[in-house]
């Protein structure tokens, strides 16, 4: 093979190489940044002013922005998923046993996927830009410099407050659905019960593990959502484009959503 014909393999060779490396540098630090914020978020000396600050101020904007999205969104899958699966099984006559594949799938399977997309576009993407100015500009350099440490001023409040909003907007999400389907099948003459007796089929359709495993799995989709758009922020440097950082936290983030879903589905985990 000539040098002029072995040259455009080895860019490929070269091209793949990196995506490889980038792909398997940013896992890594996934795994490096769960571990720290976890350590240090139990460490009470973490807890300065400035932190307490910085974790108020990403919970209000990631869990009080986020209610009327969650609300909307919410309000569209009561309409197209839980009135329709009443009003298809009422047609079979399985009203009674379908309360459990509906919460199930509502609570487990919907609620996560939902809830973490909302939470990367409508703070995940805001996050990732305004960390990224700060690590362009070169001010998590002056940070470091002043003895300051950035993991703990910007990372580590910032995924916790994702964590706490996860399961906020997560509940939200979950219980606005139902009550819409509710509502709908309730007026439509597909339910005759009451909304009591609704709400009781649905918590007798919840199996006892899921009281545990539904909301750790909402809050570990926020926590990796927002561990994603912080480290995603930090690694921008003076040549970035902030339109470039947004994409890329953006995808991201989105494999980082059904990855999370997809790995606690399975089987083995459940």
């Amino acid at each position: 093979m000539s040098a002029g014909g072995g040259l455009p393999l080895l860019n490929g060779l070269a091209r793949i190489g990196h995506t490889t490396r980038g792909v398997l540098r940013f896992l890594l630090a996934m795994v490096g940044g769960s571990f720290g914020v976890v350590r240090e978020a139990l460490r009470p000396s973490s807890w300065r002013r400035t932190t307490r600050t910085e974790f108020r101020r990403t919970l209000n904007q990631a869990a009080g922005g986020g209610v009327l999205s969650t609300l909307f969104t919410a309000a569209l899958v009561g309409l197209a998923v839980v009135y329709q699966a009443f009003y298809w099984l009422g047609i079979a006559g399985l009203i009674r046993s379908s309360f459990s594949a509906i919460v199930n799938v509502l609570l487990s399977e919907l609620a996560p996927v939902l809830v973490g997309i909302i939470l990367l576009g409508r703070s995940g993407m805001v996050l990732i830009s305004e960390i990224g100015l700060l690590s362009a500009n070169g001010q998590v350099r002056v940070m470091e410099a002043q003895g300051l440490d950035p993991f703990l001023l910007i990372v580590v409040p910032r995924a916790l407050a994702f964590t706490i909003a996860g399961f906020t907007l997560g509940m939200v999400f979950s219980v606005s659905a139902l009550v819409v389907g509710f509502a709908v099948a309730r007026s439509e003459g597909v339910l005759s019960q009451s909304i009591w007796s609704f709400l009781d089929n649905v918590v007798g359709a919840i199996d006892t593990l899921d009281y545990v495993t539904v909301p750790l799995r909402l809050m570990l989709v926020g926590f990796l959502v927002g561990l994603s758009s912080c480290l995603t922020g930090l690694s921008a440097r003076e040549e970035s484009e902030i339109s470039g950082l947004l994409s890329r936290g953006f995808a991201r983030g989105i494999v980082t959503v059904l990855a999370v879903n997809v790995l606690l589905s399975l089987p083995v985990i459940r």
